[in-house]
């Protein structure tokens, strides 16, 4: 007699399954986060690359030593905390004291990340508190910015536009391949989108959000700048300098902190592409990419609860 194929099999939950692990797909974050690090490397040199291994050294001792506290097992394999400290590395100026760049990853680890219950339930991203944490301490050793190659103290690209320096705007050319003073991140904004491309390539991010984050800027600066009566390179200025690529690519699509549903995503980029524009423009600071992210952090719950798909069967009941 002939079995018959078993077409279905009922199991316990849960029922998607993938032959993805968080060490692989942190490992394709690393991998996309090479080209920006290499051109970071040959602009800054030695003090990006220290920085750079202060700060991830920082994120997985601390990681380490909270996961023994906690009795867990400790990272050998998973990468999430070396990807933490390299994104807060890309945040911060290469002049920055190495033990500051150390302090800040260990703040995002242990109060961003392990105060809220470790990975998967976090409720901001920890390499953007960790930066703001630092900002907030250090405000003067967080906007020393410096040339390329030569290392000369100068104002950041949004710094010139916001103190009305014209005059000494770096070319949009030079803000894609990267020639600008600036923190790590905003070295070239080619290679974050060469490292973003590859994200969405392998499936670990969805283009809604930094499409519509980087779509939301570019469409408020051209309206802002034809009201000014300014060309198109207002708009792609505001587009190509700052952390804007490194924040929607690497950023605002991270998994735990953003929304899950498609319209809730859009609605996440066009929030923080509003924010940025905000604060660029009428606030304070001459960057808000990283404030922008952080405070519709706080509104992803409240986009998930009020996108999420219409549940049909079920009987809807008052009171």
């Amino acid at each position: 007699m002939t079995p018959i194929k078993k077409l279905l099999q009922v199991t316990s939950s849960p029922h998607i399954h993938s032959t993805e692990s968080i060490s692989s797909a942190m490992r394709d974050v690393l991998l996309a986060l090479v080209p920006a690090l290499l051109v970071s490397l040959y602009f800054f040199r030695v003090p990006a690359l220290l920085l750079v291994l202060s700060c991830v050294s920082s994120a997985y001792i601390a990681e380490y030593l909270c996961l023994k506290a906690m009795g867990k097992q400790t990272p050998v394999k998973e990468q999430s905390a070396v990807v933490t400290g390299l994104l807060l590395a890309f945040c911060l100026p290469p002049t920055l004291p190495l033990w500051m760049g150390a302090l800040g990853s260990a703040f995002g680890i242990v109060i961003a990340k392990h105060l809220f219950g470790g990975l998967g339930y976090n409720i901001f991203n920890p390499a953007l508190i960790g930066r703001c944490f630092l900002l907030a301490s250090f405000p003067v050793a967080m906007t020393h910015w410096i040339t390329p190659i030569d290392g000369v103290s100068s104002a950041s690209p949004l710094g010139m536009l916001k103190e009305s320096m014209e005059g000494s705007l770096p070319s949009v050319t030079q803000l894609l391949v990267g020639n600008v003073s600036g923190s790590l991140g905003e070295t070239s904004a080619v290679a974050i989108l060469i490292g973003g491309l590859y994200l969405w390539y392998r499936g670990h991010i969805d283009l809604r959000i930094p499409a519509s984050f980087i779509g939301t800027v570019f469409v408020l600066t051209f309206i802002i700048a034809m009201v000014n009566g300014k060309g198109i390179s207002c708009p792609l200025f505001h587009l190509f300098a700052g952390g804007l690529f490194l924040g929607a690519f690497f950023m605002a699509t991270d998994w735990v902190t953003t929304p899950v549903t498609k319209l809730g995503r859009i609605l996440f980029g066009i929030g923080c592409g509003s924010l940025v524009v905000l604060i660029r423009v009428k606030g304070g600071y001459p960057e808000g990419v990283a404030y922008s992210i952080l405070l519709m952090n706080v509104v992803t719950p409240l986009l998930d609860r009020y996108t999420k798909a219409r549940v049909f069967g079920r009987e809807q009941r008052n009171g």
